[in-house]
């Protein structure tokens, strides 16, 4: 039986162990730390060079995981209970469950074709609507870079400036991606990264703030380690967080760093070889940079199937409940009453899911747009069906640091034979 191929696993080094060992020896097994201070200076170098251009100067604050990131920047943009915040509704939950926590609203937006991210038009028409429906302006704008995929952020940010709105970029996916030659993240307010387990580098579990400036970063760094005052004893003026990474998480992150740009040059090969083995199969197509300004890690590579594509034991597709988790690293689900819901993929793409599971590769559906889910079904949402058309018709493939060439072929190969 071939070993499990998954979806994206990050590779280690070698390093990190010297790092970590470093953090035991010296004690600082704490969520503070040498390793922290150099990991993110190690995140600092990389985010801020540019190609053709003079470095930028952005700092960066390493945290407990990508969402704490996504928290902290709402904070330091001012959101308040019954304030909004507009966040792209086709993403994972944690860019918009940190806007709940605070009691805010989130309003989605919906996707543009190109990129399947934000849509810059629909995103001031949402502006527009909110301003004659509440009286106030959104807080903050929240674009995600979904698999890596840059966003339109020249058009995003030129729309956010003119109203006087924050962003936040969120670049969990996005690490490595750059638009225009400058890192994700980079372009707003504040930029969010994550390191989970299966993202372009890891440290087991974590994530960073990229913040403007000194000034605040030591705001977010303050709100990251409990919002001590600077007293001989514990004193607190405002509500802190218990975000900050240990020392051993960024000991591994420091060594992930070190075969970083290893990493994102596989998952760019990764995905041309996907498109020289899928290019000519009829109604499978792969999602790729639109235009030369855009320059995706292609944290995952993504593909769309035609409709009319018919796959081998579609027509079991949701016959049974899910009794086991599909994906996440966590592997907890709630048990479902019902195989079916009013969104979810077309027949076809679950039968090729469950055709590559079977041959030991994991497959994902797309993320379900946030404006389809339960838990937001009271939430304002500007919609205009791309990402609901997407979420029926994609499937993400394999892509991480383990998926070799062989591996590419063998996905692709089972593809090919589970097409009627």
């Amino acid at each position: 039986m071939r070993n499990r191929i998954y979806l994206c696993l990050a590779h280690m080094s070698g390093k990190e162990m010297d790092f970590i060992k470093e953090a035991f020896d010296t004690n600082w097994v704490v969520p503070m730390g040498p390793n922290v201070n150099a990991f993110e200076k190690d995140l600092e170098r990389f985010v801020n060079r540019r190609e053709g251009e003079p470095s930028l100067d952005k700092k960066v604050v390493c945290l407990s995981a990508g969402t704490a990131a996504v928290h902290l920047a709402l904070i330091a943009c001012g959101v308040q209970p019954g304030d909004e915040v507009i966040v792209q509704s086709f993403t994972f939950c944690a860019s918009s469950h940190p806007i709940t926590y605070l009691g805010a609203t989130p309003v989605f937006v919906d996707s543009e074709p190109e990129t399947w991210n934000m849509d810059p038009d629909l995103m001031e028409e949402a502006i527009k609507d909110r301003m004659a429906k509440t009286g106030k302006k959104p807080k903050a704008i929240i674009p995600v870079a979904l698999y890596g995929m840059p966003y339109k952020i020249d058009r995003i940010m030129e729309i956010a400036r003119r109203y006087g709105i924050p962003v936040i970029e969120d670049g969990a996916e996005g690490f490595g991606s750059l638009f225009n030659g400058r890192s994700l993240g980079t372009f707003g307010e504040y930029g969010v990264l994550s390191f989970n387990g299966n993202k372009m580098i890891t440290t087991s579990g974590g994530g960073a703030l990229i913040c403007p400036d000194e000034e605040k970063a030591r705001e977010i760094l303050w709100y990251a380690t409990q919002a001590r005052e600077s007293y001989p004893y514990y004193q607190h003026e405002a509500i802190g967080y218990n975000y900050r990474m240990s020392n051993i998480c960024a000991g591994i992150g420091r060594g992930q760093m070190t075969v970083v740009d290893e990493h994102i040059a596989h998952h760019r090969h990764v995905q041309e070889l996907y498109c020289k083995y899928l290019g000519d199969v009829e109604g499978v197509t792969m999602h790729g940079n639109p235009s030369p300004e855009f320059d995706s890690n292609f944290w995952l590579c993504t593909a769309t199937l035609d409709p009319e594509l018919k796959i081998k034991g579609q027509e079991n597709a949701y016959r049974q409940v899910i009794t086991g988790a599909v994906g996440g690293a966590a592997g907890v689900t709630h048990a479902a009453s019902t195989a079916v819901t009013d969104c979810q993929p077309n027949d076809n793409v679950e039968a090729l899911r469950v055709a590559l599971d079977a041959a030991n590769i994991e497959a994902r559906p797309l993320w379900k747009p946030m404006h389809k889910q339960p838990v937001y079904r009271n939430a304002p949402a500007y919609t205009n069906g791309v990402s609901e058309g997407l979420f029926k018709v994609g499937i993400c493939l394999p892509a991480g640091p383990y998926v070799s060439d062989d591996d590419v072929r063998y996905i692709t190969d089972n593809i090919k034979a589970a097409i009627v």
